[in-house]
């Protein structure tokens, strides 16, 4: 399964991502179905960012959802497990109240605010909280995504080939390499570019 991807954003639209990855002329633009509360928080069009997956596969769907903190996304995935709430639902209700929100209105029992949120009726509400009561908690910190302190010009790279699942201790040695083979005189978000799909291409062999 995915973990994440990492790309320049193309489209920012209703509950909806383009993410390319790639060349513009030999890579891919992905379409992600996202809450409003990720489309807020990712950069702007033409920006790089880094999207957290789940994937919805059926016979007769496939579809990739696309959340910009992994505690989004686990409040996704959580919310899916009460009962008549699927990715649409969970969606929806994302779009409307943020996970640390639902976390502190199901922790209080608060089923009055709960009904209120666009999505979620009077019955889902109170199978919201027996489901999961108690049992979504995250801190500010867990939410925000706080920046890491670059150690290299080129941490961000070495950061998003890590999050795609390759070994922290192989990337950032080819990503100095790549860095050092340059031409000199590029941008620094032509050269992230460059180095990592070159990264990407010398690690898939």
């Amino acid at each position: 399964m995915f973990n994440s991807i990492f790309g320049t954003i193309t489209a920012k639209l209703p509950q909806c991502v383009y993410l390319q990855t790639g060349d513009q002329n030999s890579g891919l633009e992905w379409n992600f179905a996202v809450p409003d509360s990720s489309l807020d928080a990712l950069p702007n069009v033409g920006e790089k960012a880094r999207l957290f997956i789940w994937t919805y596969h059926k016979e007769d769907a496939f579809k990739f959802f696309g959340f910009a903190t992994e505690t989004e996304r686990s409040a996704f995935t959580d919310l899916m497990k009460v009962e008549g709430v699927g990715p649409k639902a969970a969606l929806k209700i994302l779009s409307n109240i943020s996970a640390n929100d639902l976390a502190a209105v199901l922790d209080s029992g608060d089923l009055a605010r709960l009904e209120k949120v666009p999505g979620v009726g009077k019955k889902t509400a109170q199978k919201m909280l027996l489901a999961l009561k108690g049992k979504l908690s995250f801190s500010d910190e867990t939410v925000r995504m706080v920046p890491q302190k670059s150690l290299s010009p080129w941490n961000d790279v070495v950061t998003a080939l890590a999050g795609m699942g390759y070994d922290k201790k192989e990337v950032e040695p080819l990503v100095a390499r790549l860095a050092d083979e340059l031409e000199p005189g590029l941008g620094k978000k032509q050269s992230e570019d460059i180095i990592f799909r070159r990264a990407i291409v010398e690690l898939a062999n």
